[in-house]
């Protein structure tokens, strides 16, 4: 086999497996659309995901190397399961950055291919991931546009759904805990006992806290969101012809011609309680689906906050003294690291380096504190 096919076999087959992916991921998105035509949309793209999938399956049976069933691991299942349940807007930001990714992918891939039947087909489908990312994109961001022209303030709510909660509710607990943990054995010379009673008592107060906090916050952006509806009612009963201009005019800027829009917003006003929503969406950059549910984020951020408070202190009840906060270092590095790999499912970095960052960042907190709590020492 000439280096020339070798290439271009590995590179149709990692191919294949990004659009088998990308389908998949698709598909589990489209389940939970909350809109018929968000649904539809994600559908279409998956089914495209899937040609693209049987286009390379077929060229690479031509070159005598179909590729085994599809098959994943159990970790990227997981890291599916936790994209999607990070909330569509976020996991539709993510996937954005991985079609510009595979963009990248075919066009290094075409540039060094031999043949043009596979450059020509590389090159469609380069084209056709550009195409994702861009619709992606509008899918996400439809407001964007019409807020720089307006140079209007947008409306943003926390990413990551009750994921990001979980992620940062873990995060927090860490690393407020690991510091007081830290800071108590070098004052006490690792006493167990102190140790998981002022930890104990760090996870209690940190979980109430985070959640209480996580609460108030989405209670109060829904708050001010029924308050800006209920003044958006208001103009549109007592200046109906200057709204509905008003809403003819985004439409315009959205690329309709002016006696499209004018049709379009006619249309939206004939039904009052659709109008206000439309104007409240395009006007303010305010929907009543981007507002979590304060009781599942409170209950998450507490929860999660728990969980990752915990974890420094779980060494104390099994060992005492030095060895204990040997472990409880070893564990924390460890919760550390993974807490700060997951955060990239909000934050788009790259895995290896968020997690790293954070491990350090923490193991400097804990020594720092435990070197602070031995100029304390109780005697």
């Amino acid at each position: 086999m000439t280096e020339d096919r070798a290439k271009l076999i590995a590179g149709l087959q990692a191919a294949w497996k990004r659009e088998k992916a990308g389908a998949k991921t698709y598909r589990a998105l489209a389940q939970r659309a909350r809109s018929r035509q968000q649904r539809d949309v994600l559908n279409r793209l998956a089914d495209a995901e899937e040609r693209h999938a049987e286009t390379w399956e077929a060229r690479l049976r031509e070159l005598g190397s179909a590729p085994p069933p599809f098959r994943e691991s159990f970790s990227e299942r997981l890291w599916r399961w936790l994209l999607v349940q990070s909330g569509t807007e976020n996991a539709l930001r993510r996937i954005e950055q991985s079609e510009e990714s595979d963009t990248n992918a075919y066009a290094e891939l075409a540039a060094s291919v031999t043949t043009e039947r596979d450059r020509t087909a590389l090159r469609a489908n380069e084209l056709e991931e550009h195409v994702h990312s861009q619709l992606l994109t509008e899918m996400v961001t439809p407001q964007a546009r019409l807020d720089v022209i307006l140079k209007r303030e947008k409306w943003h709510v926390r990413g990551g759904g009750w994921i990001g909660q979980a992620i940062y509710g873990m995060n927090d607990g860490i690393g407020s805990v690991f510091g007081v943990v830290a800071g108590v054995a070098g004052a006490t010379n690792a006493s167990s006992v102190f140790v998981i009673v002022s930890g104990i008592a760090g996870v209690i107060a940190n979980a109430l806290s985070m959640g209480a906090g996580a609460y108030l916050a989405t209670k109060s952006e829904r708050e001010v969101y029924e308050a800006e509806l209920a003044r958006e009612r208001e103009e549109i009963e007592l200046n109906p012809e200057q709204e509905r201009e008003e809403l003819a005019l985004f439409y315009e800027l959205k690329g309709f011609t002016p006696d499209e829009a004018r049709q379009l917003a006619a249309r939206v006003a004939e039904r009052p309680e659709q109008m206000l929503k439309t104007l409240a969406a395009e006007e303010l950059g305010l929907s009543a689906e981007t507002f979590p549910n304060p009781w599942r984020e409170g209950l998450s951020a507490g929860v999660f906050t728990a969980l990752g408070a915990f974890v420094p202190v779980v060494p104390f009840f099994f060992a005492d003294g030095m060895p204990a906060v040997i472990a409880s270092f070893i564990v924390s590095a460890l919760a550390y690291f993974v807490v700060g790999a997951a955060k990239v499912i909000v934050t788009g970095r790259h895995w290896f380096r968020s997690g790293m960052e954070m491990l350090l960042i923490g193991l400097g907190v804990g020594v720092l504190t435990y070197y602070i709590g031995t100029l304390f020492q109780v005697r």
